[in-house]
């Protein structure tokens, strides 16, 4: 159950690709030095397939197997946008762009299914099509709905679809799944208060929208504390408290900002609900006016039974079934992988990045190491799922 060796020869080439994305992040949908050199890599690897511009400026790529019977096609999505962060790691490779870091490793998640990408096209072990898809905008643009939305399924035909992610707590080279939710829905709320702005020392006279923000906050607390089950999952943070310019002047306005975050549908819909009902009235109680606006942001991320055991099957053949944890606990933290599990049956999984700074820190930095344990599990999952002699 080894690393698979023709992957470990392109250890040292997949680690250079990595660095080179690190150094030159790219955020959001301006992705196109990255996307690029994805479309260079995958042309120069020889796949049957390049589409460049998929939901804006993701890529695709089809590698047909040696065998193609089974009419099998899964897809291998990595993601490659950086986040606007001052990187602050002192690499000799750290970022040449200020303002712009890979602070969530997905210089390594590009890297490594190049990799496994490179490796296929070379093998072709296998009976039927891997669809390798490099998507833009997963910190907060919501680009593997854009990629749904330009036809990325239906055009090529994918059946089931596999995520994969580093995850920094986690021993380096293990793996960590579990079957349903995994990763957190992201909502986001903006409360805007409008009471009667005065002089500080005649609060009698006014509305205060600071004491009335001060009440909303406290009241919130309650939502996750006193409405959800305990033994469901769910966070409702505020974030962002904004009022005033002046210790002599009360405000006529105050802004509360959060998010909440939910495991399940029911749990989502019931805090917005709370949240509506609870701003409302404490503004009433305290005589002023609200406006509540709630963006729902990306689904919760829900992994399949059948393919959530078969990944970790994968995982296994690469790591030994001991170092594969079939139950790991979920995520607060959003995916827009979401999407694609709403579109397709699959399963998303975490590898272990070692006793690293987190996810989305100025000194987080992808763990190489863990290169050869990621690409093959790629190589296994496609495989195992079609097998040449089946």
């Amino acid at each position: 159950m080894p690393v698979i060796n023709r992957i470990a020869e392109f250890h040292p080439e997949i680690a250079a690709w990595r660095r080179d994305f690190h150094a030159n992040p790219e955020t959001q949908y301006d992705v196109v030095r990255t996307a690029g050199k994805v479309a260079e890599l995958l042309e120069s690897f020889g796949v049957d397939e390049v589409a460049t511009g998929i939901g804006r400026t993701g890529v695709v790529g089809v590698i047909k197997g040696r065998k193609n019977t089974s009419g099998k096609v899964i897809g291998l999505r990595a993601d490659m946008d950086a986040l606007p962060i001052n990187e602050r790691t002192g690499k000799e490779y750290a970022s040449q762009t200020q303002g712009k870091m890979h602070a969530c490793g997905h210089d390594g998640h590009t890297a490594m299914l190049l990799g496994a990408a490179k490796y296929l096209a070379e093998t072709r072990n296998f009976d039927g099509t891997v669809v390798v898809i490099f998507q833009p905008a997963e910190e907060g643009g919501a680009g593997g709905k854009a990629m749904i939305d330009d036809g990325l399924m239906d055009r090529f035909g994918i059946q089931e679809v596999f995520g994969m992610h580093n995850w920094p707590g986690i021993e380096a080279g293990t793996f960590a799944i579990r079957n349903g939710g995994i990763m957190a829905s992201t909502d986001e709320f903006n409360i805007m208060i409008e009471g009667v702005g005065g002089h500080a020392a005649k609060p009698h006279m006014t509305i205060d929208p600071v004491a009335t923000a001060a009440h909303i906050v406290t009241a919130l607390q309650t939502v996750v504390a006193r409405n959800i089950d305990p033994l469901q999952p769910a966070v409702l943070s505020v974030t962002m408290i904004q009022a005033g310019e002046a210790f002599n002047v009360i405000p006529r306005t105050a802004r509360v900002v959060g998010t909440i975050r939910a495991h399940n549908e029911e749990v989502r819909n019931l805090a917005e609900k709370r949240l509506r009902e609870i701003t409302t009235n404490v503004a009433v109680a305290f005589g002023a006016k609200v406006e509540i606006g709630f963006r729902r942001g990306y689904p919760v991320t829900v992994n399949h039974e059948a393919q959530t055991a078969f990944a970790a099957r994968a995982a296994a053949e690469v790591v030994g079934k001991d170092k594969v944890d079939t139950d790991v606990a979920p995520s607060m933290g959003g995916e827009d992988f979401s999407y694609m599990l709403l579109a397709r049956p699959g399963a998303y999984i975490f590898v272990g990045n070692g006793d690293t700074s987190e996810l989305h820190t100025d000194t987080y930095d992808f763990n190489d190491d863990v290169i050869p344990q990621g690409t093959s599990y790629w190589v296994k999952l496609a495989e195992m799922a079609m097998p040449a002699g089946a």
